[in-house]
């Protein structure tokens, strides 16, 4: 089987085992199925923008051309860090895509990728974020009215916990459980007075509390995790393949070394199986 065409992040489905689909082209290939068996992924060294499908010779912010990534507001430093947003200061690159993306509801969540972390999305994208992060469990904290509001939540809250997932952690096996119900109720104490004041803010109903215990949890298709974590990347190595061994977040384990599906956005590839 061959099939080429430009890559995009794997398409992710909550199911038991995690159900993923690799998007080559105008093809979704079943991943799942090829558990344990060969496949190969060969560059070509063409790259295209995922947004304008500009042919560009190098990649910038997961997919991006060089002028894509200087203009659209997914590229802005904002994006990594929400709680500088600039919207309102009528400085936005794209105010149309800022309003049906970033002043939308957002949820501030717990998640347990490599041990506890906070982190925020917009409610649309529950639970398709926290299986492209690999997280084992997560649970929504607070439901805020923007990306805004959802960034200055987690600079309060992440004085007490961590923001980021170690991705070679995360790829080495399933991380301690976590009493998230204990968690969320500690953060909150914690970081009260500042969400408070954020409430008086951006007005009454901009930070919620979501009291449900709902925990979501999430079991990924891998058969053996790695010992040690050794990453692939196109741009040094054109071909990529093995035994395929799993597949975690956006990352398909070999044999010998993992690949960031999403950080190679755009790129040219064949999919080759035995």
């Amino acid at each position: 089987m061959e099939v080429s065409g430009n890559l995009r992040k794997m398409i992710v489905t909550h199911s038991s085992p995690v159900t993923y689909e690799l998007p080559v082209g105008k093809e979704k290939i079943e991943l799942n199925p090829y558990i344990g068996k060969r496949i190969t992924l060969t560059h070509s060294d063409d790259i295209h923008c995922i947004a304008c499908g500009r042919k560009t010779s190098k990649s910038f912010s997961q997919g991006y051309c060089f002028p894509c990534m200087r203009s659209l507001a997914r590229c802005d430093s904002c994006i990594v860090k929400p709680e500088q947003c600039h919207y309102d200061e009528g400085t936005c690159r794209e105010p149309e895509w800022g309003e049906a993306n970033c002043l939308q509801p957002h949820i501030v969540y717990l998640a347990n990728s490599s041990g506890a972390k906070v982190g925020i999305t917009r409610g649309s994208q529950v639970p398709t974020r926290w299986m492209d992060q690999g997280a084992v469990a997560a649970m929504p904290v607070l439901k805020v009215s923007s990306r805004l509001v959802a960034g200055l939540a987690e600079v309060a809250i992440k004085k007490n916990v961590s923001d980021r997932t170690d991705w070679r952690r995360m790829l080495k096996g399933s991380p301690d459980p976590i009493d998230f119900v204990e968690l969320r109720a500690s953060l909150l104490k914690a970081s009260e007075k500042e969400l408070q004041e954020l409430e008086k803010q951006f007005g009454a109903g901009a930070v919620t509390t979501i009291e449900e215990d709902t925990v979501v949890e999430f079991d990924y298709p891998v058969d053996t995790y790695p010992t040690k974590v050794s990453s692939f990347n196109f741009d040094k190595t054109p071909e990529v393949g093995g035994v395929l061994q799993g597949i975690k977040g956006q990352y398909l384990i070999f044999d010998g070394g993992v690949i960031n599906i999403r950080k190679f956005g755009g790129y040219h590839v064949t999919f080759s199986a035995d």
